[in-house]
């Protein structure tokens, strides 16, 4: 799927083709590409042991100070701005990619010293990292603006809720 080196000037690691697999293979990217199920299955589990893991520090910590219930909401609070951090990472990541993806232009550096050059991609390269974004990346992005829209939305009934009790 790489580009030849006779096709394309551009270094083996910036290519944008190579760079979408590199990220695929990476531990962090690599659990937001599975099918649904296993998607949310991952959410739940990191949820989960946020939750537990800071109840018990803020259990610890504020063990006669709070009332429980506005513990356990604060609790949620903590644990929501930490998934929504690492949805976002996700999706600056994913999104860089596509966009090196769908561009006609490629900026890279040859060597070490900072001399960037712009190599325009050939028909053919740009029509499969064009397919490879729209159909490969997009639904991934697609699914992590969903999931961070409806984080935002559990914040804010959350917050509501802190000021009922």
């Amino acid at each position: 799927m790489s580009i030849s080196k006779n096709n394309c000037p551009v270094p083996f690691d910036q290519q944008p083709l190579n760079e979408y697999l590199v990220l695929k293979k990476s531990w962090f990217f690599s659990w937001s590409i599975g099918n649904n199920k296993q998607y949310i299955i991952k959410i739940i589990y990191l949820f989960i042991s946020l939750f537990i893991f800071i109840g018990l520090l803020m259990l610890y910590i504020f063990i006669n100070n709070l009332n429980h219930y506005k513990l356990l909401l604060i609790d949620l609070f903590i644990c929501d701005i930490i998934v929504f951090i690492i949805f976002m990472r996700l999706y600056l990541g994913w999104s860089y990619i596509l966009k090196r993806l769908l561009s006609a232009t490629i900026f890279y550096e040859e060597s070490g010293w900072y001399d960037g050059q712009v190599w325009i991609k050939k028909h053919n390269n740009l029509i499969q990292d064009r397919l490879v974004g729209l159909y490969e990346i997009m639904p991934y992005i697609n699914r992590i603006k969903l999931t961070c829209i409806i984080i935002m939305l559990v914040f804010l009934l959350e917050y509501f809720l802190y000021f009922l009790f």
